[in-house]
């Protein structure tokens, strides 16, 4: 059927057979992407869309809504260059990181702005207070955490601060993000493209025969030769039909020839006598995936069990120092077992490519990656090509944190169906796949054994032993992280992978830092609340960190640290308390990151093959550019996200190297540059150019591996997170009420972006501690918590107020003076919740999240004590 609507002032005559969402049509009739697709069930807002001026979920909005309405998307906000005051300040503030969420904030939020203008337009400048903007715009979710710059944007926009075009631009791609003109691999159409879906996997163990397809289907079988799946949504095969919808249903309808068998979800009852085993076989077991960026350490196997990996500095004299205390009951033994769930990434752009394989010669990709040099390389290896004939596009990535650093199932699928069927091919994944199979931070067991000196308080020995659940994955490295932060004592970390039927995991956000932080940074704590001792007087001693010890000054010096109570001492429904916990990450960096500066038409320009999923490298690149020539960042123009033979090396995004792998060498490159034209860039000959390559620096050692492609450096990054929340002892909910991180990774070159970056861990925290756990069905293996209605992620009205101190000394010895903060700084968030839990009820919570009924339940137990 035919109807006519008119959409950012323009009438349009629209087909629909009637079952279309309005997000469909606007999307996929109209070209206007800047509507984002993420849950597809009204939870997160990024389908926004006004209709008739009143806000309207697209993807709950049938098509035939619109007929005869007025329709605006975010595209039709801005009256032609000039933006609306909410897009202003959205971009002034820093209000994004990705940005894919942000098209359905700022329509939501420009109707809020312009009804609150209107009601109050006789009460001055004040504008609305956090807890009136976080009702008005509690329909929406942002991965990256960006509630911070959202609320100022929102409350600076009202007061007025941003009319008449004023504000300006933090992050240089802002504008594209706010007007809806950034392009993601979701958002690219090529002529003739056909689209693609996954089967997957039913069962969380058994067979599958050989797959067949209906006459004239493409479609490629995607098991191994053993024909083996190992868990619960597994891709069996992936097909192609000329719409989504109809490669949705030709997958579901594959008839499938399944043998069931016994499977195990359970990580405890996985390692019983007589469980289903995994991997039964040496060859299987050499197969399994790993949950970590590198390979995984060699160790043994017995069963389901993977491990130990030890990671000792004079391991034996620690085993026999905690056998001796605990015979003897010694006062300064603590000893205590966490646990934590299963975090999911759940980037909001989803797993998502397009391949175009028309010429048998040249393969073009548009992939939404951390990684596109490195995805280049791995599709040329993994398809038998040429490097040279192929390449990777990623103009926007909308996140990531982790789980888009491999070459994975979308990807290969996508161009093997191109390679078939000589037509580009679109594969992207739904909120349910996405939440099922692309990686999770591994669930753990850790038991911590903690002893210090009766009399000095010293450390005498720390052993922590942890069992990861990463599924069917292996390579979890979490204890071996316990031995990088304090004192030099003898001690020992064994880590043991415990493998289930469950999906697998995936290298996330610090990986293994946050989890061994929960437990480390907690037995800390319950030792210095046995001796008496302040929780960050006790760090100061033990810790031989300088920067981190000028972050223990500015952590004691808080009101919010000297003014906390005394442990237990509460009383009354609503308890409120303040905890702390530390963190380091190490230093990496790319040696062979290239840049390249050149003038065109008089305008700089900044080459390099990385990609921007939110951190602002492109805004990293402008800004060390710029600063060299003495213009404006936005003046200079950046060209990245595009892997081929003629461009230049570019870093990864992941393990905190990328704004250190670029700064400096975009700095020595513009720097060259200048040395031969001078500062006049209108004079200056079209093309003319310099490059510069990152390399090593004083700050790198010799170690003994490399990971990914990266050189491990001297020293470690620091953070210190002080956190205040308010415990309702009566309904178990906890509210964190404000957080204080203090960073110290030397320099910041974009401190705005930087503090939202930091901001936005500190939100993963508070998910990681109170609310996110990927439930599995024990009977079928199946995912429960596939939608964002079942996997809580914060919310804007959980944001709590946020401080970030950046201390900006100590990497001198480092080319541009500092180092990475993304992993460094969401570590510790979620520990330091714990410890306030614990100062605000006398209970110390050992599982995470931290839900309601276990807090009642800890409650009770510490009361019958």
């Amino acid at each position: 059927m035919e109807l006519t609507t008119t959409v950012n002032d323009e009438a349009r005559v629209l087909d629909v057979a009637g079952t279309e969402s309005a997000v469909d049509v606007v999307r996929d009739g109209l070209g206007l992407t800047g509507t984002k697709l993420v849950c597809g069930s009204g939870v997160c807002g990024a389908c926004t869309m006004l209709v008739d001026g009143e806000p309207v979920l697209g993807c709950l909005t049938p098509a035939t809504r619109l007929r005869d309405a007025s329709v605006t998307t975010v595209e039709g906000l801005a009256d032609g260059d000039d933006l609306h005051p909410v897009q202003r300040a959205f971009a002034h503030h820093d209000g994004l990181q990705c940005g894919y969420c942000t098209p359905g904030f700022v329509v939501d939020a420009v109707a809020f702005h312009d009804r609150w203008r209107a009601e109050h337009a006789a009460d001055g400048t004040d504008g609305p207070s956090r807890e009136v903007i976080a009702e008005a715009l509690a329909g929406h979710l942002c991965r990256c955490g960006s509630y911070e710059g959202i609320y100022r944007a929102v409350a600076a926009a009202c007061r007025g601060e941003h009319d008449g075009g004023a504000g300006g631009v933090e992050r240089v791609d802002a504008p594209a993000k706010v007007t809806g003109a950034a392009v993601y691999t979701t958002d690219v159409v090529l002529p003739g493209m056909l689209h693609a879906a996954i089967r997957r996997s039913d069962v969380a163990a058994g067979l599958v025969g050989p797959v067949t397809f209906p006459d004239g289907v493409a479609g490629i079988d995607v098991l191994s030769e053993d024909r083996r799946v190992r868990w619960a949504g597994q891709p069996v095969a992936v097909v192609a039909a000329d719409t989504a919808a109809e490669a949705r249903r030709i997958a579901r309808a594959l008839d499938l020839d399944v043998t069931a068998q016994p499977f195990v979800i359970d990580p405890e009852a996985a390692v019983r006598p007589g469980a289903p085993l995994v991997y039964a076989t040496r060859a299987d077991r050499k197969e399994a995936p790993t949950a970590g960026e590198g390979s995984a350490m060699p160790a043994p196997w017995d069963g389901n069990s993977h491990g130990p990996s030890r990671t000792p500095y004079l391991g034996t004299v620690a085993k026999r120092r905690i056998r001796s205390a605990r015979s003897e009951g010694r006062r300064g033994l603590v000893e205590l077992e966490f646990h934590t769930a299963v975090q999911l990434h759940t980037a909001f752009e989803p797993h998502a490519c397009l391949a175009d394989w028309s010429d048998p010669q040249h393969l073009r990709v548009w992939l939404s990656t951390q990684a596109v040099e490195a995805m280049r390389l791995e599709i040329a290896d993994h398809f038998d090509l040429d490097p040279t004939q192929v390449e990777v596009k990623a103009e926007h990535v909308g996140g990531g944190f982790g789980a888009k650093l491999g070459l994975t199932m979308e990807a290969i699928g996508a161009i093997s169906l191109s390679r078939l069927t000589r037509r580009p091919v679109r594969l992207v994944l739904d909120r349910h796949e996405e939440l099922t199979g692309t990686g999770n931070r591994p669930g753990s067991r850790s038991r911590v054994s903690l002893l210090v000196d009766d009399d000095s308080h010293a450390i005498r020995a720390l052993t922590v032993d942890t069992d990861s659940h990463a599924g069917v994955a292996v390579g979890n490295s979490v204890a071996a992280l316990s031995m990088l932060l304090y004192d030099r004592t003898p001690r020992l970390g064994r880590d043991v992978d415990v493998v289930t039927n469950a999906p697998p995991g995936a290298p996330f956000r610090g990986p293994g830092g946050p989890t061994v932080a929960w437990a480390l940074e907690q037995t800390v704590d319950e030792t210095a609340h046995r001796l008496g001792r302040d929780p960050v007087e006790l760090r100061a001693q033990w810790d031989g960190n300088a920067k981190r010890q000028a972050l223990y000054r500015w952590a004691s010096a808080l009101p919010t640290w000297r003014e906390r109570p005394a442990t237990g001492s509460r009383t009354g429904r609503y308890r409120r308390g303040v905890g702390v916990a530390a963190a380091n990450w190490m230093y990496f960096v790319d040696p062979d990151c290239e840049v390249v500066v050149s003038v065109e038409a008089g305008r700089l320009v900044a080459a390099t093959a990385v990609q921007d999923m939110g951190t602002g490298s492109r805004t990293v690149l402008a800004r060390a550019v710029a600063g060299v020539f003495g213009v404006d960042a936005t003046s200079v123009e950046v060209r990245l996200g595009h892997a081929h033979s003629g461009a230049t090396h570019g870093p990864a995004s992941g393990g905190s190297r990328t704004t250190v792998s670029l700064w400096s060498t975009a700095v020595e490159a513009a720097t060259a540059l200048r040395g031969r034209i001078g500062t006049d860039l209108a004079g200056a000959p079209d093309g003319v150019s310099a490059a510069a390559k990152r390399g090593g620096d004083r700050g790198l050692r010799a170690v003994p591996f490399t990971m990914g492609g990266i050189q491990v450096g001297r020293g470690f990054s620091a953070a210190l997170h002080v956190s205040e929340v308010e415990v309702d002892t009566r309904t178990g909910k906890t509210r964190v009420l404000r957080v204080h991180g203090g960073i110290a990774v030397g320099r910041i070159h974009a401190p705005v972006l930087a503090r939202s970056q930091c901001e936005g861990s500190v939100i993963q925290g508070i998910g990681l501690a109170l609310y996110e756990n990927q439930v599995l069905d024990p009977h079928t293996g199946l995912t429960l918590t596939a939608n964002l209605e079942d996997y809580r992620i914060p919310q804007l009205g959980d944001t709590p107020e946020i401080d970030i101190h950046f201390h900006e000394e100590g990497w001198d010895r480092v080319p541009g003076g500092g180092v990475g903060l993304g992993e460094v700084a969401t570590i510790s968030p979620a520990a330091s919740v714990g410890n306030a839990i614990f100062n605000a009820t006398g209970w110390r919570p050992l599982t995470l999240p931290v839900r309601p009924d276990r807090l009642l339940e800890g409650l009770r137990t510490e009361v019958t004590r």
